[in-house]
């Protein structure tokens, strides 16, 4: 008995002509789903350009935390998407008036905001969209990102003393 092999039904250019089918079908899902949810996105900012009214905040701590140890409200974390909800998300505390609550901000925001300081920000619901102001000086410039390059380039010096046995008392008492 002889068990017949596949391998010489299909050929190498087949087997390419599946793949790049099935490449094709999954770029023309994700554009049409991108499509949907941009319009979406669009939907939910002029919601929350609608409803912004500038606050008096002083911020307490921010935090890059999951939804549930956030201490965002009930309401809130039922409204969050099933993808989102383990993702980290920039949470502010902040004391309102008399109040002590949790918000969620914007990504340029959080990056920009300064902890224990008094700020004027544009606050739609519990969402901080935007920094008007800061008591006592002008807004910050946001942090500067380091390229892949200067991450993997740029060492640490206390790190090479240490090496050596010679560096800083930090470096010597680790």
């Amino acid at each position: 008995m002889h068990a017949v092999s596949l391998l010489p039904l299909i050929s190498v250019w087949g087997i390419l002509g599946i793949i790049l089918g099935v490449v094709a079908v999954a770029i023309t899902v994700l554009y049409f789903v991108g499509r949907k949810m941009q319009k979406k996105q669009a939907v939910a900012e002029e919601q929350i350009q609608n409803a912004k009214q500038t606050v008096s905040i002083l911020v307490i701590d921010k935090k890059m935390l999951k939804p549930a140890e956030s201490g965002l409200p009930e309401a809130a974390l039922a409204q969050i998407p099933w993808y989102a909800k383990r993702a980290k998300m920039p949470i502010v505390k902040a004391k309102i008036g008399p109040q002590i609550m949790s918000l969620m901000a914007d990504q340029k925001v959080f990056e920009v905001i300064p902890v224990k300081k008094e700020c004027k920000v544009a606050l739609s619901g519990i969402y901080i969209a935007e920094l008007k102001s800061v008591r006592g000086g002008k807004i910050p410039d946001p942090p500067k990102k380091k390229t892949l390059f200067q991450k993997i380039f740029k060492k640490d010096p206390n790190a090479k003393a240490a090496k050596n046995g010679k560096g800083t008392e930090k470096a010597k008492n680790k």
